[in-house]
């Protein structure tokens, strides 16, 4: 499972699993793939075949290309529409669907940010039949009319190429357009739920899946106190993290191990207030792959115990 998270959010994600894939765990041999916003990026990437070390270190072609694009989005989102697409996750939240947080989200405006630069992502990354090699990769994004998660992707999604899918999960309120999919009007699936971790219940009620390693980079379990601005971004990541808190615990109350890597202290300080900030990417991977060694060492060793 790899959460939202933004450009910073994407860099330390991708310092993260090419340290697991150094201690001898490859994220692409997951029995499924959930990602979701900046995550959808990576798991894409990875159910494309890509290694994650060559994720990190942008040595593989596509990858880098996609990282300098010029269309990538700048630290300020572009100039809103005067329309509320997201009003149905209001709605959903009235009648506690979703989270405040989500119904929250709905009240922000139509984003004017142009996300072809992941629809190019996805069409230079999919295979022949319109998606990654891997067979389970799901891309987690929400219906703007009612909250409903959809993992495009999963045999019951609608059909959509992986550049749509993508842009789909990247769809922020306030800052991208909903993106339409088969007649569903789709936004960042982050509105919703950082990780969609609970996404994976039904599969661990089957017996089919039994761990599960969560990559969260906008939860931090425990609380991460803050000073100045970074004190705005803590009141985004409080309820994120909750809603992973309350995922977590029903993924271990069916039974699985779960491991899960959040950031350190040291790397929200490198992130600051705004995970859209490009210009403190060098700062983040280089934090990041300071501390993801024994971050990952650390948790991998405490897995939770079945129950």
């Amino acid at each position: 499972m790899i959460g939202c998270g933004g450009t910073l959010g994407f860099a330390w994600t991708a310092a993260v699993l090419a340290e697991l894939e150094r201690q001898g765990w490859d994220p692409r041999t997951a029995d499924v793939l959930v990602g979701t916003s900046a995550g959808a990026e990576l798991v894409a990437m990875l159910g494309s075949g890509i290694r994650a070390s060559a994720i990190d270190a942008a040595t593989d072609r596509k990858v880098a290309a996609h990282l300098s694009s010029p269309g990538a989005p700048g630290r300020m989102p572009g100039l809103p529409r005067p329309w509320l697409p997201g009003l149905g996750l209001t709605r959903a939240a009235l009648t506690r669907r979703v989270d405040v947080l989500a119904g929250l989200a709905g009240l922000l405006p139509r984003g004017g940010g142009d996300p072809h630069w992941l629809v190019e992502l996805g069409d230079a990354l999919a295979t022949r039949d319109g998606w990654t090699r891997h067979p389970a990769t799901w891309l987690v994004a929400a219906d703007a009319a009612t909250g409903e998660r959809i993992a495009l992707g999963h045999p019951d999604a609608p059909r959509a190429t992986l550049g749509e899918a993508i842009a789909a999960s990247w769809a922020i309120p306030g800052w991208f357009p909903p993106v339409t999919i088969d007649g569903h009007r789709l936004l960042d699936g982050g509105a919703v739920s950082p990780t969609s971790a609970d996404l994976l219940h039904p599969e661990i009620a089957a017996g089919r899946i039994g761990e599960v390693v969560v990559v969260a980079p906008m939860s931090s379990h425990g609380g991460a106190p803050a000073k100045g601005a970074a004190r705005l971004e803590r009141l985004l990541r409080h309820p994120m993290t909750r809603r992973v808190d309350r995922e977590v615990a029903l993924l271990r109350a069916a039974g699985a191990r779960v491991s899960r890597i959040e950031p350190t202290r040291a790397d929200l300080d490198a992130m600051g207030p705004n995970f859209m900030d490009a210009a403190r990417l060098d700062d983040v991977r280089a934090t990041a792959r300071t501390n993801a060694p024994s971050l990952v060492t650390r948790r991998l060793k405490t897995l939770e115990p079945t129950r």
